[in-house]
This record gives structure tokens, sequence and C-alpha cells, in this order.
């Protein structure tokens, strides 16, 4: 017997995305958010620094100074964020070298709370060429755990113990990366190209981030299987797992 009341409804997906630069979460996993808010689900982006010093190097050229630059990739980073249905927070924290501390990976572990992510993407933990995408990544892993933790003194609910995936880096032969994931985004393609096309102080990656996409979809198409319709160009994301998949159906 029931008092006739409607079952609360329960909350959207949430997926969390940490990010050491401005446009990371653009070039590598902006797919996975537009697919995520088309659902109507929640998205966050945890963005650790601009980019400024390190990844700026048009505005510098440009003879722009350090608070202009700032100033510029946050207005990037926000619009397209809008672009892909995403809430951003930046923690302004430095780039070149971006450095773990304490005090970043605590804000990290309020981020995680106030998300409750159903989902966590962020960088692989090795890169030869840029320390500050491991750091962020090993700060995302540790705040994690530490937001998992009733005994750890931040605000928030805890959280359970989401499925983390690592996207692709600039350079996935070097840095241990292994396509284990491949993500369709064919659908939301033309979503994370308007987004990827807000991001002006690196327009010279738009190109190579599009070609990039094809040839995942073109790996994607060669492991689905035979006759499943998929699109004549299907365009794809990679990701790897960095801890065991849980299921109770192989497939």
């Amino acid at each position: 017997m029931t008092d006739g009341t409607a079952p609360a409804a329960a909350p959207p997906r949430s997926t969390l995305v940490i990010t050491a630069h401005a446009g990371d979460f653009v070039w590598r996993a902006g797919g996975a958010m537009a697919l995520a808010a088309s659902r109507g689900e929640k998205v966050t982006v945890a963005c650790l620094t601009f980019g400024e010093r390190g990844e700026s190097a048009k505005a510098w050229r440009e003879g722009r100074q350090l608070d202009e630059i700032k100033a510029i990739r946050r207005a990037e980073a926000e619009k397209a964020a809008a672009v892909l249905g995403a809430g951003i927070v930046f923690f302004d924290a430095g780039d070149y070298p971006l450095l773990g501390t304490p005090e970043l990976t605590d804000r990290l572990v309020a981020v995680y709370r106030a998300a409750q992510p159903d989902v966590v993407l962020t960088h692989p933990l090795e890169d030869p060429y840029n320390g500050d995408h491991p750091a962020a990544a090993r700060m995302a892993l540790d705040a994690r755990v530490l937001a998992q933790a009733i005994g750890y003194p931040s605000e928030g609910e805890i959280i359970g113990a989401p499925p983390v995936f690592f996207f692709e880096p600039h350079q996935p032969e070097m840095c241990g990366f292994k396509p284990e994931v491949l993500l369709d985004i064919t659908e939301v393609w033309e979503t994370k190209r308007k987004a990827m096309e807000c991001l002006g102080a690196q327009r010279h990656l738009w190109d190579y981030y599009t070609d990039l996409a094809v040839r995942r979809g073109v790996q994607l198409k060669r492991n689905a299987g035979p006759n499943l319709g998929l699109a004549h160009r299907t365009m794809a994301e990679a990701y790897m797992r960095p801890y065991p998949q849980v299921t109770g159906v192989l497939d």
C-alpha cells in the first residue's frame, strides 16, 4: 500500500571533466560532453589553469600582457563550454608549471561533492611533453578518492566511486595511451567543431583534432562489427580506463 505520492525523480546523470588548461576539454572530450548534454545530463568542467603561459603563444606574439591573456583564454573557454552545454569552474592555478598542492586537491574535492559525478574524464598520467597534464590527472584521481571519505573535511555529500576515463593526449604513442574505448560522436560533431572554433588562441589545432576524429571514427567502424548502420563519415573520440569496468554482461 502506498500513500499515493509519486516517487521523487532521480537526478540527471553528471559528468565531471578535469583539465589542466582552458582548451583541453574541447579538443579531447568535447564530443563526450556534447553527447551527455544532449541527453539532458549535467556536465561540469574544472579548469585548473587558463594555459596563459604555455598555450597562448599567439597572444604573447601580439604583445598581450599576462592578465589580458588570462581574460582572453577565460572568455574562449566559457564560450566553448556554453556551446557544449557545460558549466565551468576556473581555478587559475598557474600553468607551465602546474604544481599539485593539497590546497588545489581540496578545492577539487569540493567540486566532486558538488557535481556528484557518474563519470569522470581527465588526462592520462603520462605526458613527457607537458607536465601540467599528468599533474592535473594525479590531483583528479587523488580528489576522487578523498571525496569518497566520510571523514574528509569538505562541504557536500560524499560521492561513490565514479568510473574514470582518460581522454586522448596530443601524442598518444608517447604517453602510454591505448584507445580502449571508442565513443561515437558523429551526431554531435558539428557542436564539437563549433566549440573548437571558439578557441582562437589555438587555431592551429582545429584541423588536427578534426582529422583525429575522422581517424578514430574509422577505427570505431573497424571494431564495431558489420551492418550496424554507422554513418559513412563516423567521428569518434578515444578513451582509456585506469580502473576495471564493472558489469554483469560481457558485450
